[in-house]
């Protein structure tokens, strides 16, 4: 009874339909995308025949706008991924730059020089009961030795309070650390 409704069609007559080549009709067949009722001679029933191209037709155009979609998440992510890194690029030349002109220290060299001044208050210390021991011996009394020791550890503080930041000798370090020779001598040149 089915048959009767069929509407059956050549290969021929579908690639006609369909503007296409027989061949490709029988190749569609055999990928299984036509259905076809029989295979020798192929025949097609119209109906079902239409709908598995337009559906096959649907598929293909999903896939290749799908395919352009991810190409151009790709290259979307890959502008912003250079435009991410020439922000960065940016950013650390500002901060070479800032450090350049001394507005800015990098923590090592803060460190450096704050051990320097560690290893100075050090050294004046340590040197105190040698500066002071001729003197101490020559005093008469505990007072005399007293005030004798807190004048100089009043010069010792005196020294620490004038203590002054000196940016030339945190670009001194930038100068070594990044290798390039005393700025003094190419002004001078």
């Amino acid at each position: 009874m089915e048959k009767s409704k069929q509407n059956l069609q050549s290969t021929e007559e579908i690639a006609q339909m369909f503007e296409l080549d027989p061949r490709r009709i029988q190749q569609l067949a055999k990928e299984g995308i036509l259905p076809a009722v029989s295979q020798r001679p192929y025949k097609f029933d119209l109906v079902p025949t239409i709908q598995a191209y337009i559906r096959y037709l649907r598929e293909r155009a999903n896939s290749r706008t799908a395919k352009i979609v991810g190409a151009e998440t790709a290259e979307a992510d890959k502008l912003r991924a250079e435009a991410d890194l020439k922000q960065s690029k940016a950013k650390i030349a500002e901060m070479q730059l800032k450090e350049l002109e001394g507005k800015m220290h990098r923590s090592e060299d803060v460190e450096a020089v704050t051990d320097d001044l560690v290893y100075t208050i050090r050294s004046m210390i340590m040197a105190l009961p040698g500066r002071l021991a001729m003197d101490i011996v020559q005093v008469e009394s505990a007072s005399e030795a007293s005030a004798l020791i807190r004048s100089e550890c009043y010069k010792i503080l005196n020294e620490l309070a004038n203590y002054q930041y000196n940016d030339e000798v945190y670009r001194r370090r930038v100068r070594e650390r990044e290798g390039w020779g005393d700025a003094s001598e190419d002004d001078d040149e």
